[in-house]
């Protein structure tokens, strides 16, 4: 990004880097034939998660909600499970009854309180937000590229651990030049569409200026089902690495047919024997009770300002209040009886 004056400041930087390694070779090889293969990027759903402050960075713990507040309660189980793993040394008694009760403040406070951003003991945690996005050809979705990670067979990717808990969001680290010619139409992207919502479109305009870089994060992977003409999610989850996603999305509980009257252990157990004769695909192109499916590639950046990572927008679904404030105005209302 151009910037006038002695340095640009670390918010606004794009460092674009020239790397010759045969590894990046090859990968800046089939980026550049997937622009032009799968030309189309296409935006889904924003995806919410909570990032620490570390030494000037932030550091992403979770990205998995679909709306603020479900990461919120996801923060505050993190705070309850610092709270019970402190060590419990009797020479450190006083400092850990301090640890323990900043720990049980904070996610009380969640409890009650919508909040996006809070210090605890000392440390900086912050609701962000981040955009998925595909990239669509003539043919569909964009399927995994040779040079993507997929290390383990079918039945065995579950112990490939999210390469998106922990990823440190740093807009000054080197990119490729495809990656970084991928930011630079994501730095002045937003929601143009008369799909969406007046507040939705103005919000995603004002980012521009709120937050004016952005950082691509690891790529994740979901399936795809054609159905009635078109490209569909069959499931909302994103997986670390290809066969991850075909071992979790390949089958659902809506591939058990049964009975609605069937009984609900009933239910269970014939899915439990249907996931367990499975057999997860390896290719990249599948049927699913004659539903055509495709393992797909997913990109997903942050949007960044000088204080860091967004937060979520006042436009963004947030469906529900936090647990506490919910069961209280429920009883209010005299929809969920008083606790005994």
């Amino acid at each position: 990004m151009t910037h006038h004056g002695e340095r640009v400041p670390d918010h606004l930087l794009v460092r674009i880097e020239q790397r010759d390694d045969p590894v990046s070779v090859v990968s800046e090889d089939d980026a550049r034939k997937r622009s032009i293969a799968y030309p189309t990027l296409m935006w889904s759903m924003p995806i919410f998660g909570f990032a620490q402050q570390v030494d000037g960075r932030w550091r992403i713990l979770r990205l998995t909600a679909d709306e603020p507040q479900h990461a919120r309660d996801g923060l505050a189980s993190h705070f309850r499970k610092l709270h019970s793993e402190l060590p419990k040394i009797d020479e450190h008694a006083t400092e850990r009854a301090a640890y323990e009760a900043a720990y049980e403040a904070a996610y009380e406070l969640l409890d009650w309180e919508p909040l996006d951003e809070l210090t605890v003991n000392g440390l900086h945690y912050r609701i962000i937000r981040a955009q998925p996005f595909i990239r669509m050809g003539p043919d569909g979705p964009e399927p995994p590229r040779p040079t993507d990670p997929d290390p383990y067979p079918p039945g065995k990717a579950e112990r490939v651990a999210s390469s998106i808990d922990g990823f440190v969001i740093d807009p000054t680290v080197g990119t490729g030049l495809t990656d970084g010619l991928v930011r630079m139409e994501m730095i002045s992207g937003y929601l143009t569409s008369e799909v969406v919502s007046d507040n939705v479109r103005a919000d995603s305009r004002r980012a521009l200026t709120t937050h004016p870089n952005v950082v691509l994060l690891p790529v994740c992977y979901t399936i795809g089902g054609y159905v009635d003409g078109g490209w569909r999610p069959r499931t909302a989850a994103m997986y670390p690495t290809p066969q991850a996603a075909r071992d979790a999305g390949s089958f659902s509980m809506g591939d058990v047919a049964l009975d609605e009257n069937t009984p609900f252990e009933h239910v269970m157990a014939a899915y439990e024997r249907a996931r367990a004769a499975h057999q997860p695909p390896r290719t990249d192109d599948f049927e699913v009770q004659g539903v055509l499916c495709r393992v797909t590639r997913v990109e997903i950046f942050v949007r960044v300002g000088p204080d860091g990572p967004e937060g979520p927008r006042p436009s963004d679904r947030d469906s529900y209040p936090p647990p506490a404030r919910q069961v209280h105005d429920l009883r209010e209302q005299g929809l969920m009886p008083d606790p005994d």
